[in-house]
């Protein structure tokens, strides 16, 4: 059995993503789709005393209508020491704080990203070495891709040897379940439903935000409150 999962990158995600990461064998980064404004691509949400706040990474769109997430380019380095300023200002007091620091500061500092995927990649696999999740990453454009929606997510599968199909519940809407079965691949939804509340800063507390909310807040306790990344990372 080969657990697969195919995802377009985002910047920094939430707990959810990376739970799915430690719930397979391998997990493709699908960047070969076309990039959408106003997604999780290039931004995501953090807490601050005023409520959620978006980290966004600015990339080149002006009459590139469909260029794919791959070919995205990071417009200017000035937002790097901005990030990385509001999260200093916000969860400097956090517990895990200087500890997740010390992995996360050079990418805001030392990186020399023109592309925004391999950013999102790097920040990726630089958490899942912190949360212990040794999930095989690889990129769409590894493999051959066919057309169709659902043919060529399985198509993938079969490539990379999987025998099962991990998707997000949001994909319940263009996946065409027969496709899958007639490959011979099970197809599994993926349940992010019932994640249990950690100790967080400012105020009421909310799930959707950034993984680093979770990190800076409860460090290397930060899988017991996910759900497959502490069993995965020591099954694989």
């Amino acid at each position: 059995m080969k657990k697969i999962a195919i995802l377009q990158s985002n910047y920094i995600p939430w707990k959810g993503y990376f739970d799915i990461i430690a719930a397979v064998d391998e997990f493709i980064l699908y960047d070969d789709m076309q990039y959408t404004r106003r997604d999780w691509r290039n931004r995501n949400q953090i807490k601050t005393p005023q409520g959620l706040a978006w980290l966004t990474v600015p990339v080149k769109v002006r009459g590139k209508y469909h260029q794919t997430i791959r070919q995205t380019e990071i417009d200017g380095r000035e937002w790097a020491t901005a990030h990385w300023k509001s999260l200093v200002l916000n969860y400097k007091k956090a517990p895990h704080f200087d500890e997740v620091a010390a992995f996360l500061e050079p990418f805001y500092f030392s990186n020399d990203y023109d592309l925004l995927s391999p950013l999102n990649r790097a920040l990726l696999e630089s958490i899942c070495r912190y949360l212990g999740i040794m999930t095989r990453i690889t990129n769409s454009w590894d493999y051959e891709l066919v057309d169709g929606k659902s043919e060529r997510l399985a198509d993938l599968c079969v490539q990379a040897g999987g025998t099962e199909y991990i998707s997000g519940p949001a994909a319940r809407a263009y996946i065409d379940e027969k496709v899958f079965s007639e490959r011979g691949l099970k197809l599994a939804w993926f349940d992010y439903q019932g994640y249990p509340e950690y100790p967080q800063q400012w105020g009421e507390f909310v799930h959707a935000v950034s993984i680093l909310d979770l990190l800076f807040n409860c460090g290397k306790d930060s899988s017991a409150f996910m759900k497959y990344a502490k069993t995965r990372s020591r099954d694989i």
